[in-house]
């Protein structure tokens, strides 16, 4: 999925000018990195809104367009109010089409109708969410499917266990496989495996 955004750039710094957008309904937000000169943005809050609910837009490569000029970048941070439903400032980072990057990506847990185990009892506990990677900008997923069908129950899938798409890395894999963290279990229990269950599951 391909999602752009429009921003205009701004001169009127600070935390006044921020708060002036804020009531003006826009959202004050930078752009940095590929060793260019991070310049100042300004998006439409409802523009940001609509982006922010999808998925995609946390892990995948953004088009953004400022004043009529595009570049492709990833969202690095998300500031929101700390109670009120708004956005309250981006941070974007520019990709290189040549340099790899970090990314966070969510994990898709598919297949629990067609389980087994779980229509055997086994109650799926999912211990991670999503997984950190490293890939050239070309190479990166908006997700990456966990296919639990064929897992018994006290079966644990790890990290090592996911099918990662061609060209992109698992950051905790290439520390060692001591982080080779546990992603999700079923067990026949009402209850959470321990720690100590779900390792010797997984011997």
């Amino acid at each position: 999925m391909s999602i752009k955004l429009t921003a205009t750039t701004r001169t009127d710094l600070g935390k006044g000018a921020s708060r002036r957008l804020r009531h003006a309904d826009l959202v004050p937000a930078i752009v940095y990195g590929a060793d260019k000169e991070a310049v100042s943005l300004t998006f439409t809050h409802k523009e940001i809104i609509k982006a922010e609910g999808i998925e995609a837009f946390y892990s995948s490569i953004l088009n953004l367009e400022i004043d009529g000029v595009s570049e492709q970048v990833v969202l690095k941070d998300l500031q929101r109010h700390a109670f009120k439903a708004r956005i309250q400032h981006l941070d974007l980072l520019r990709v290189d089409a040549t340099h790899k990057i970090n990314k966070t990506v969510p994990l898709h847990f598919i297949n629990e109708e067609l389980s087994e185990a779980i229509k055997n009892g086994g109650v799926v506990y999912r211990t991670v969410n999503d997984v950190e990677v490293l890939c050239l900008p070309a190479d990166l997923p908006s997700f990456i499917e966990v296919d639990i069908s064929a897992m018994e129950i006290g079966d644990t899938l790890h990290l090592s266990n996911l099918a990662l798409p061609a060209g992109v890395e698992s950051v905790e894999l290439n520390k060692g496989e001591e982080h080779d963290l546990p992603m999700v279990s079923i067990a026949l229990s009402k209850k959470a495996p321990t720690e100590d269950e779900v390792e010797a599951a997984a011997e």
